[in-house]
């Protein structure tokens, strides 16, 4: 496993912490009393957890603890093996959360994330929805297939897809190994173009794809989407079960920036697939798709209303 020195240990979320968690050791941010309700805070990509700054502190002055991880591929997070797939499948991610939950003794949480870690957290409470209390997704229902990717879209809707296409090549593999911080701005700038984020606030995130395997996470994951990518056989079970869209049982909030430029669904889309308490929230005041870093207040306000 690779080493993480002293300098990597501290973000403006406080001191980080470590932990071994199924295939992962799992640096993670954590905030509040440890007797509190707790809260899993997912980023998404390219972001991390500083999405989750002033969100944190937030739902800590309400009693609540949150754990905010940084996902495989970003940060101080380290696979234990070298011979372990840099594997970026939903199946993988949604495990992964679990097996943190596991590896902290938590019983139950609220999951909430956006972008991959909206996906991730209804993965969760889709599949293990006695380990979730409740649930916030950016963007709403995300869980798809590699059966569903396979449907063409209308030209318009490929388009803001243009990434994807581009990761299934070596030539995109190379691009984003070579321009990595670059890539990651325009995504930031296209996805939210009403954000006013400086460098100071982008650097900070971008020292997390420093990463020895971000690069690979970010491109199987996109090519598995695809089908240009093999998963790994251990996940085939949660895929199928994913692979039919199964419904979301738990009280469910989902939001939307009112100027969110990066690819998403209409919301009367997705309500169906919420069979429990649920609601939607349109975000206004030119919010993007970092929803969590853009609209802190309002995100974390989403978290308590769902418990």
């Amino acid at each position: 496993m690779t080493s993480i020195s002293a300098t990597e240990m501290s973000t403006s979320l406080g001191p980080l912490k470590q932990i071994d968690a199924g295939v992962l050791n799992v640096g993670y941010a954590e905030a509040g009393p440890a007797d509190g309700r707790v809260v899993l805070l997912l980023h998404g990509w390219p972001y991390d957890i500083h999405s989750y700054s002033e969100v944190a502190p937030l739902l800590a002055a309400e009693g609540y603890r949150s754990i905010v991880p940084y996902v495989r591929g970003y940060g101080t997070t380290r696979f234990r093996s070298d011979d372990t797939l840099r594997n970026g499948q939903q199946g993988a991610l949604g495990l992964d959360a679990i097996s943190l939950m596991d590896a902290l003794e938590i019983d139950q949480a609220i999951v909430a994330g956006f972008d991959w870690g909206a996906r991730t957290a209804d993965i969760v409470a889709a599949l293990w929805p006695e380990r979730c209390t409740g649930l916030v997704s950016v963007s709403g229902y995300l869980i798809g297939s590699q059966e569903m990717n396979e449907q063409p879209l209308p030209p318009e809707a490929e388009l803001q897809w243009w990434y994807q296409f581009y990761f299934a090549t070596e030539r995109g593999r190379a691009g984003y190994e070579k321009y990595t911080r670059e890539f990651a701005k325009l995504i930031w700038r296209t996805a939210s173009p009403k954000w006013d984020f400086d460098d100071a606030t982008f650097e900070r995130s971008a020292a997390s794809f420093e990463n020895p395997d971000h690069v690979a996470i970010a491109i199987h994951n996109y090519r598995w989407r695809l089908g240009v990518a093999e998963g790994e056989s251990e996940y085939d079970e949660l895929e199928e079960r994913l692979a039919v869209a199964p419904e979301i049982i738990v009280p469910t909030i989902t939001l939307e920036g009112d100027a969110n430029g990066a690819p998403h669904p209409d919301p009367s889309v997705y309500a169906g697939k919420f069979s429990g308490r649920y609601e939607h929230r349109t975000i206004e005041g030119g919010i993007g798709h970092n929803l969590p870093q853009e609209a802190p207040e309002a995100f974390a306000k989403a978290v308590i209303d769902t418990d």
